[in-house]
């Protein structure tokens, strides 16, 4: 339970959305949920379960859903972005009149913008007067919404620069069943909520051609290397790779089924064009966009990341899986630890 309630808003009602609404209902909090979609707001209203996401879910009486802004955010005291960061600067220019000027503004989004490279928090640092950056809170680890909503035990990291901020999101979401950290390593953490999906994608490639666990622990790790060497170019902390919001939710994200990068890879490895892949996906698989957007980072900056490089060329080039594995396998022998 929180240590006070609040009334807390959650822009974005898909999985992740619903199952933080839920999370942030359950422990006592009063809850908004924002939804583009009429039929969402009407089935959290009129059901109280989310007809689109996460439908099994019954949802608190304390969360209720609205399609304004205005009404959603009335009264926020923490406001929480759940919305796919390819339109978090849209969305944010249209509700920002509307946001709290002295609450926690938690961005619970993973990606990297496509064509200016920044990352969400920059976004909203850019989108916002200066009042209200040091309220930019982000919130990230390994945390599937299904398992969230069925309250199986769950770790993540809350960073800020101001670490009073910080705490505050800790203390408010904090549950028995919901850990929660803290750091004042924003760009670590949401470097490594961003990337890992890049890794998860190939990932799921090779596990679905069958290449063995040997395959997908040598992606995961030098992979881990290539994630924090754009994250401390930069400004993040190498341990911060280390922690939850890095290897945690890298090898949640690479191994587990519910993974929808995870599953990207899988279905590009049986043959399917990206386009089709995109059709079979009921939400935004947000490693696709954010390959593009690393790749392009990742050279502006001179950074060494063959499996990044490869990823990229699967989506974007239409290299096979397999094709792409033994291209990285035939590349020089180096040191582990070069740079």
């Amino acid at each position: 339970m929180a240590d006070e309630t609040l009334r807390v808003t959650v822009i974005g009602a898909g999985s992740w959305g619903t199952a933080l609404g839920h999370l942030l209902a359950r422990g006592g909090h009063h809850v908004t949920m924002w939804a583009l979609e009429p039929e969402v707001v009407s089935g959290i209203n009129e059901q109280h379960r989310n007809p689109l996401f996460m439908r099994d879910a019954e949802l608190p009486d304390n969360l209720r859903a609205s399609g304004d802004f205005a009404d959603a955010l009335c009264g926020a005291q923490m406001v929480l972005f759940v919305i796919p960061a390819q339109v978090m600067r849209e969305q944010l220019r249209v509700m920002r009149e509307h946001l709290p000027a002295d609450a926690p503004l938690v961005i619970c989004s993973k990606g990297i913008e496509r064509g200016t490279l920044a990352t969400m928090d920059q976004v909203l640092r850019e989108e916002l007067p200066e009042s209200f950056h040091r309220w930019i809170a982000v919130l990230s680890g390994p945390s599937f919404a299904a398992e969230v909503i069925e309250a199986r035990p769950t770790n993540v990291t809350a960073a800020a620069r101001d670490l009073d901020v910080a705490r505050q999101v800790q203390h408010a979401v904090a549950t028995r069943d919901f850990r929660v950290y803290t750091t004042d390593d924003v760009v670590g953490v949401e470097m490594g909520g961003a990337l890992k999906n890049i890794l998860a994608i190939v990932i799921g490639g090779s596990d679905a051609l069958g290449l063995g666990h040997n395959t997908r622990a040598a992606l995961i790790t030098r992979g881990l290397a290539e994630i924090t060497r754009i994250a401390v170019n930069l400004g993040g902390r190498p341990e911060t790779m280390l922690g939850l919001a890095g290897v945690g939710d890298l090898v949640l994200t690479c191994t587990g089924d519910m993974s929808r990068n995870r599953q990207v890879g899988k279905l590009l490895a049986q043959g399917h064009t990206m386009e089709q892949v995109k059709q079979e996906m009921e939400q935004v698989a947000e490693g696709v966009p954010t390959t593009e957007s690393a790749y392009q980072l990742a050279h502006k900056h001179g950074i060494d990341v063959p499996i990044i490089d490869t990823v990229y060329k699967v989506i974007y080039e239409d290299l096979d899986i397999l094709s792409a594995w033994t291209a990285l396998q035939d590349r020089e022998l180096k040191h582990e630890w070069s740079l």
